[in-house]
């Protein structure tokens, strides 16, 4: 495969952007051939000059340009000052309980239509978990070095043991529940009333009921990319709306072969006795409505599928998602424990963001932690300069339920400060369960690994990360696969020479990876789900040179 010798300058590259952002707006891929000018260093893959022709359609590498809060927007809303935590009862004397006035303020905010609920200076004693459930509300502290809430008690303890939905006596508090929780106010209640009830529900925009939510309209064929389609009755569709695109699978598992590139090797893989993967069907993507003429509907992004009848695809109600809140400035500094046995964590979570859409957290930084941010049927949301550290996690990050569309930026995860105990484990940034179109982007990850928990996760992309790869993946075997197509690793530095889901040649079908140092296999191999040749391209490997564009997401963003 050809290296790619060809370099692009920026006023090159950022013409060819212009020129494919054209295509953007009305709904097609410009063609566009960059010429092959010099530029001053590094290296331009010829995946990205494919790219650039096609960015919606690429067989390899998904298109991630808009994903984030707000279409990947490069600042994030301020709201301005509603409510100060002190004028609710909040004391910085290590002492109070100062929960209670937290989520006092909180509400008012909420019930005020939105804002932003300050926390000063200073050190917050909290005994119970944080709630956000309420729209356009922002809880924002004085900085992540300046401001800390030091939290005292687990989610078991607050709420009780969370048992797994798949059987036996793993906590799902190991993946789910945050001590600061943003979710709508009617999805956290239904979860908190299963959960005492040991009914262990379903965590996504459908919930347990997952087949009785209303159609707001079928909606025609249509290919992966594009940004329009045409639905049968347009009439409870507007501009601005929040709807739920569904795509079910039929006998034969089509939709997951698809999914997976398709193809002899995903036509020939034993889909039936994956049961944990077949949980996860129908595939749930929410959009939202940019433009409505006659029955034409153009959404804010591009398909991440094509749209086929077998499949029936359709737009339909959806518990209410939470929209345009947000965590800023504050470290959340748990109480320090012994880190749990695997699957055993009792819930010292840090921020949690569960069916929520264009929401963000920014400058905050966990310590002590079971598990640190998650991304729970999450979807257009950003975590920007974000932070694990303390004496070692779980899951530094974790992205799962069909979460879809999100941004991780600017991120770290420190190294443990206490040896790990026996009995634990360590992934590092987790996608799972369907998840896609999802970014990590600017990394420095001391330890951790680039975790897939399978579920077939697809379309997702880690670029320009620094890691030590000394995690391993998990992932249950009735999972299914560990990667759909069009994941892409790009600009990865390893310092240690781990191979383990660095390298993805010879492990995702459909896929690309750009601009790696030499790694090599040991401790956890892992094999390839799907026989036969994966499609998957390799290139600048190894690394001799800096990778143009040294980030994947933010040239996409700028096209």
């Amino acid at each position: 495969m050809s290296m790619g010798n060809a370099h692009l300058s920026r006023r090159t590259l950022l013409g060819t952007a212009t020129a494919v952002a054209l295509g953007a707006v009305t709904g097609t891929a410009a063609a566009v051939t960059p010429p092959a000018a010099a530029a001053s260093q590094g290296q331009v893959p010829t995946l990205w000059r494919e790219f650039t022709r096609a960015p919606f359609t690429h067989p390899q590498i998904p298109y991630v340009g808009r994903a984030g809060c707000r279409r990947g927007a490069a600042r994030l809303p301020r709201r301005p000052s509603v409510a100060d935590i002190r004028d609710y009862g909040a004391v910085p004397d290590g002492v109070t309980d100062c929960a209670p006035a937290i989520n006092r303020a909180v509400a008012a905010a909420g019930k005020a239509g939105g804002g932003t609920v300050t926390i000063p200076p200073g050190t917050f004693r909290i005994d119970g978990l944080i709630r956000i459930g309420y729209d356009d509300v922002v809880l924002r502290g004085a900085g992540s070095t300046r401001t800390t809430l030091h939290a005292t008690r687990s989610l078991t303890e607050l709420i009780g043991v969370y048992g797994s939905r798949y059987g036996g006596t793993k906590s799902a508090w190991s993946w789910a529940g945050g001590l600061i929780w943003l979710a709508p106010e009617a999805r956290w209640n239904s979860l908190v009333t299963a959960i005492r009830a040991q009914d262990w529900p379903f965590e996504g925009w459908t919930g347990n009921k997952r087949d009785e939510w209303e159609t707001l309209t079928a909606v025609e064929p249509a290919r992966q990319g594009d940004w329009t389609v045409t639905v049968t009755d347009p009439s409870r569709l507007r501009p601005g709306t929040l709807v739920l695109l569904r795509i079910s699978d039929d006998p034969a598992h089509t939709l997951l072969q698809h999914m997976s590139g398709g193809g002899p090797g995903p036509a020939s893989y034993y889909w039936q006795d994956k049961t944990k993967l077949l949980s996860y069907v129908p595939y749930e993507w929410p959009v939202r409505v940019a433009r409505v003429r006659g029955r034409r509907v153009t959404l804010e992004r591009p398909l991440p599928l094509d749209l086929r009848p077998e499949w029936t695809p359709r737009f339909t109600t959806h518990v209410r998602g939470l929209t345009g809140s947000g965590v800023e400035g504050l470290t959340l500094d748990v109480v320090e424990t012994p880190q749990s046995p695997h699957l055993l964590d009792k819930g010292y979570n840090g921020v949690v963001l569960q069916c929520a859409y264009d929401c963000w957290v920014d400058d905050v930084t966990v310590r002590n932690v079971d598990n640190g941010f998650g991304l729970v049927a999450a979807s257009s949301c950003t975590l920007r300069r974000t932070r694990v550290g303390g004496r070692g996690e779980h899951h530094p990050y974790f992205c799962r339920e069909g979460s879809h569309d999100n941004l991780i930026e600017d991120f770290t995860v420190e190294d443990r400060t206490v040896p790990a105990p026996d009995g634990t484990q360590l992934h590092g940034i987790n996608v799972e369960g369907l998840s896609s179109h999802n970014v990590w982007s600017r990394g420095d990850m001391r330890m951790g690994t680039f975790d897939s928990h399978r579920g077939l996760p697809f379309a997702n992309v880690r670029t320009d990360i620094t890691v030590n790869n000394n995690g391993r993946h998990g992932g249950d075997a009735n999972a299914g696969p560990l990667f759909g197509a069009r994941f892409t690793h790009w600009n990865i530095r390893v310092t240690n020479g781990r191979a383990g889901l660095m390298k993805l040649d010879g492990l995702a079908p459909y896929s690309a990876t750009v601009g790696l140092d030499t790694v090599t296999d040991f401790d956890q191999t892992d094999v390839p789900d799907f026989t036969g040749d994966l499609h998957s391209r390799l290139e600048l490997y190894p690394t001799t040179n800096t990778v143009r564009p040294s980030n994947l997401f933010e040239a996409q963003r700028n096209l």
